[in-house]
């Protein structure tokens, strides 16, 4: 009997109408895990070679893990993987909330979606049961409306849906799928491939609790990480993780107007201590801490903010959360916007519409700088005064991308697609891999930069650890996390060597696992978490009763990196994908601590070449090499 776990997928196939069940091995599991490598496995072997992400021959693959809804801070991630229709590469996202615990409780650890519904429906999956179900009537709904007539439909109101508004249903190229109308699965249009499957919804519910292998030792770990919350650097996310802006700005780290500074006039404005005192739910009465505070499944660290204002032109509906750092730095500094209402409420519309804040903030700000700089127009944009700072015009903007009217329909395509759609603008691009970056900056984080370029998905900022050596003696403080991964060496900030290469690889390893895993990055990690890499072991022990170690764990994390290469090889991206945009190289930025800073060409192009020669991947090419894949038993992988 298996520990933790059910051994069961549901397998989907929305043209036929047809529900079955796969029960692979324990073999299976114990390789893949669960999350994104396990994703992987189906889209691999079912996506054939250049296939249009938005064609019926996409396999969606919605995935909790083995550990997933066990009684422990951080385990209720669900891993979304298709092929990316912003990147058309291998798409890859991951949220939180109470929909990945209640998959597993409704009996399985997967959802393997294949085809595409005649019309709209919705996949209700109850106690090991599924059922399609029409979804006309849903169609066209934001995702909090969806959620709350499925609920009514199937008179449960504690059903759990992940679902798609607008956006995924106009095929916005960065649509993103929503759990609780509030956690969104962000990055890489993941909401599009469901959109173009007809999918409007995946409803949850059971009573299904697998046991556990070792119920008191994962009591005593959990315990332990709610003693250490109040003390650790995790603490923070009591108010969101928009507390970063402060810091970020305070360093000249915070991406403002396109990209062209690191700091913004009034960025406290947008701050998390400003939104915890102002609008987050209950600071009129001081109780923030009982109102303006959300969580996902059995976790201590309630990093989800709940806000709420009345007052017009943005009034904020609680139901929807309040932004992230992201998002503060995506429709806020991005754009040259500090109106901290302003950015809730586009926060707000893409939380209704399904829509990545990262990319739309990325795409409306890439078009501001071409508006100032004189390449589009009024005529262009529909008479819309697209400055920076203008927060009327990026609210209205966010509205047109989803319903992808006017102007927005050109960057629903995301920028790249609407530089090459404009013939112009390339210049301005703050992209990799057709994604727009997230808002912490290669300038101020050099081995971040490093992972932005070489990610098999694009730029992301939670596929390896933050660069240490940015803050003051970060090695001294995190050595007991760091030196079980081999790094033992201090680095200077600023500095992009073998060292930081060596750290960016295993760290990225490490994050890879915990993608697989889907485990919570703010619980799991090397440095500040609340959860050691070694603790990471005896949970997964506690929980499976399997006796891994911590190189089996990071090799579960470079099978997926290299799985997610192969595909990409296979659509022909490779080596001269793996590059940051130009703007990093030739425009220094202006203004506050980083002044006339920008990053060095030759650098970069040495430290890509030692970190293939540390994955083992061909350096003409970037393609994982036969040997590296038979090495991680992937021999059925074909580059």
């Amino acid at each position: 009997m298996p520990y933790g776990y059910h051994g069961r997928i549901l397998q989907v196939d929305l043209t036929k109408r047809v529900v079955t069940v796969e029960e692979p091995s324990e073999a299976f599991y114990r390789t893949y895990f669960g999350g994104s490598a396990l994703g992987l496995f189906y889209v691999l072997h079912e996506v054939p070679p250049h296939t249009d992400a938005l064609d019926e021959d996409n396999v969606l693959v919605l995935a909790g893990s083995v550990l997933t809804g066990a009684p422990i801070s951080g385990q209720s991630r669900l891993t979304a993987t298709a092929k990316s229709p912003l990147t058309g590469a291998i798409g890859d996202s991951q949220c939180g909330g109470f929909w990945p615990a209640e998959l597993k409780f409704a009996g399985f650890e997967a959802v393997v979606i294949r085809g595409r519904a005649t019309g709209p429906v919705y996949l209700w999956i109850h106690n090991g049961q599924a059922e399609l179900r029409a979804a006309d009537h849903l169609w066209g709904k934001d995702t909090g409306d969806a959620e709350d007539m499925i609920r009514a439909e199937l008179e449960d109101k504690n059903v759990e849906v992940v679902a798609i508004g607008r956006a995924g249903e106009n095929l916005v190229r960065f649509a993103c799928i929503m759990d609780m109308s509030n956690r969104a699965a962000g990055r890489t249009g993941m909401g599009a491939v469901m959109g173009s499957k007809n999918l409007k919804a995946v409803a949850v519910r059971g009573a299904m609790k697998p046991p556990l292998a070792d119920p008191a030792a994962l009591k005593m770990l959990a315990q332990r990480g709610a003693r250490r919350f109040p003390e650790s650097d995790t603490y923070g996310l009591r108010i969101g993780s928009a507390g970063y802006v402060t810091y970020q700005q305070t360093v000249g780290g915070l991406p403002s107007f396109n990209w062209n500074s690191g700091v913004m006039e009034g960025a406290l404005n947008i701050s998390g201590d400003t939104m915890w005192t102002t609008i987050t739910r209950g600071a009129a009465e001081g109780k923030q801490d009982q109102l303006g505070r959300d969580t996902c499944y059995a976790c201590v660290v309630r990093c989800k903010r709940v806000i709420e204002r009345k007052d017009e032109p943005y009034p904020l509906d609680p139901h929807y959360g309040g932004p992230e750092y992201e998002t503060m730095g995506g429709l806020g500094s991005y754009c040259g916007v500090n109106n901290l209402e302003a950015v809730a409420y586009a926060n707000e519309l893409c939380n209704r519409y399904g829509m990545d804040t990262i990319s739309c903030g990325g795409s409306i700000s890439w078009a501001m700088e071409c508006f100032e700089k004189g390449l589009i127009g009024l005529e262009d944009t529909g008479g819309i005064e697209l400055k920076f700072g203008n927060h009327e015009a990026m609210v209205r903007m966010v509205e047109l991308i989803a319903n992808r009217e006017g102007f927005g329909a050109i960057l629903a395509e995301g920028s790249v697609k609407a530089a090459d759609q404009l013939g112009k603008g390339h210049e301005y691009l703050v992209a990799v891999k057709g994604q727009e970056l997230p808002a912490h900056m290669p300038q101020m984080k050099r081995s971040l930069g490093l992972i932005y370029a070489v990610n098999p998905f694009g730029a992301d900022h939670q596929s390896s650890e933050g660069d240490p050596a940015y803050e003051s003696a970060a090695y001294q403080r995190y050595r007991d996390r760091l030196e079980p991964l081999g790094l033992t060496d201090p680095q200077s900030a600023f500095v992009l060597n073998k060292e930081k290469v060596t750290y960016a690889v295993r760290t990225q390893r490490l994050f890879s696992f915990f993608d697989s895993a889907d485990l919570c990055q703010y619980c799991f990690g090397g440095s500040y978490q609340l959860y050691k890499p070694t603790e990471a072991v005896d949970i997964v022990r506690a929980i499976t009763g399997w006796d891994v170690t911590l190189d089996e764990l990071l090799t579960v994390g470079e099978r997926r990196l290299n799985m997610m290469r192969a595909f990409n090889a296979r659509e022909g991206i490779g080596r001269e994908a793996d590059k940051l945009p130009d703007k990093l190289y030739e425009r220094p930025l202006e203004g506050g601590p980083t002044d006339g800073m920008k990053l060095d060409r030759d650098n970069y192009a040495e430290a890509i070449e030692e970190y293939y020669r540390q994955v083992g991947w061909d350096s003409q090419t970037g393609f994982p090499t036969p040997g590296k894949l038979k090495e991680l038993g992937l021999d059925w992988v074909t580059v």
